[in-house]
Formats: C-alpha cells, sequence, structure tokens
C-alpha cells in the first residue's frame, strides 16, 4: 500500500464530506500520442521509458496499471486542501469557514489569508481515501452515473440553472481547466475511483 497526496478544491472537500463524491478525473500528462500502429506513452523521444499500446481498447486497459500516478486499488490518497493556521495546534480549513468567516470579518475587518493546497502537510490532512479502481478515458465519456460520483448537486444545478449531470460536470470542468485541456478538446484523463476511510 502507498499513499500519495492529491489536490481538490473547497467545493469537492465538502463534496467529499458529505458523502456525494467518489471519484475525480484528472487530466492524462502527457497526453497519450496516436502514431500509424497505435499509441506511444509517454512520447519516446522524451528518452523516459515508455510503452508502445496496439490500439485504444489495449491503451485504456493498460495505461492505467503501467503509469498511474495515483496509484492501485487500496493505495491511499491523503487529500489536501487550502487551509490556513488558526494557532500553532488548529488547522483551519477553506472548505468548512463559510459562516465562520463572515464571522471573523466582522469582528476583525479583513478576510483571514487561507494557504493554498499545495503547500499543506501530511499531518494537517484530514481526509484519507482508498482508491478503489483507476481507469483511462477520454473526457466527454463521462456517463450521468459518473457526473453523479463526482459529486453532482441533485437536481443538478450549476449557478442556479437546472442541467443534466454531464452538462454540469462539463461546465465544472471548463470552470477548472478551460486554459490547459477545455471540454472540447475531449482530453484523456485518469478516472480515480474512492472511498473515504474513517
Amino acid at each position: 500500500m502507498k499513499e500519495r497526496p492529491i489536490l481538490f478544491s473547497a467545493p469537492m472537500v465538502r463534496a467529499i464530506l458529505e458523502g456525494r463524491k467518489t471519484q475525480t478525473r484528472r487530466i492524462v500528462k502527457p497526453q497519450p500520442r496516436l502514431a500509424a500502429d497505435g499509441f506511444w506513452y509517454p512520447d519516446r523521444r522524451e528518452g523516459r521509458d515508455y510503452r508502445h499500446y496496439a490500439n485504444e481498447v489495449h491503451l485504456r486497459k493498460g495505461l492505467a496499471s503501467d503509469f498511474s500516478r495515483y496509484g492501485q486499488p487500496g493505495d491511499w490518497l491523503w487529500v489536501r486542501e487550502s487551509f490556513r493556521l488558526r494557532d500553532p495546534r488548529r488547522v483551519i480549513y477553506r472548505a468548512d469557514t463559510y459562516s465562520w468567516e463572515h464571522d471573523e470579518i466582522r469582528a476583525y475587518g479583513a478576510r483571514p489569508n487561507f494557504r493554498p493546497s499545495i503547500h499543506m502537510p501530511r499531518w494537517a490532512s484530514r481526509i484519507t481515501l482508498e482508491v478503489t479502481s483507476v481507469r483511462v478515458e477520454r473526457l466527454q465519456d463521462i456517463s450521468e452515473e459518473d457526473a453523479r460520483e463526482e459529486g453532482c448537486p441533485n437536481p443538478p444545478t450549476f449557478e442556479g440553472v437546472l442541467s443534466n449531470g454531464r452538462d454540469w460536470y462539463r461546465r465544472l470542468w471548463d470552470q477548472i481547466n478551460a486554459k490547459c485541456a477545455p471540454w472540447a478538446s475531449n482530453p484523456w484523463v485518469w478516472v480515480i475511483s474512492f472511498k473515504r476511510l474513517q
């Protein structure tokens, strides 16, 4: 069993804590390269270990077990989230602070400063996830059921407008990833399913 960190935004942390989120998608980097005789990953010109996949079916079956950055079933992911230290022993999490933050602003006249999730040390993490499966697919292959597992609210809404789960997820994806890999580009993604450890 291996442990790895994984970053989540405050809304996604809340979805995990509420039991709504049991899946996440992350961009495969670098993207597999299609050649005339199949796929290469990573690009063989990079001079690192690489693997040739005969076709897309072979790529989907092999890439997750050969190159997964998020482990294999049974491995653990510890969640990094935006936080601050109120004192040396008390951690305040951004995902929990909306009502507290308003009280703090009223009391002190300033918005509290939260540290980015990338800087969270292991000891401050409060959520550990066990990986239940890892697969690779195209982003737009997400199903309605998978959108629910990604934390889609019920009923699915985005900025107050009713939508279906896939549409909700498409908008969420572009809100987060539009600059590097928009929905329309349909990148290859890791699909990590997990359960929260108590």
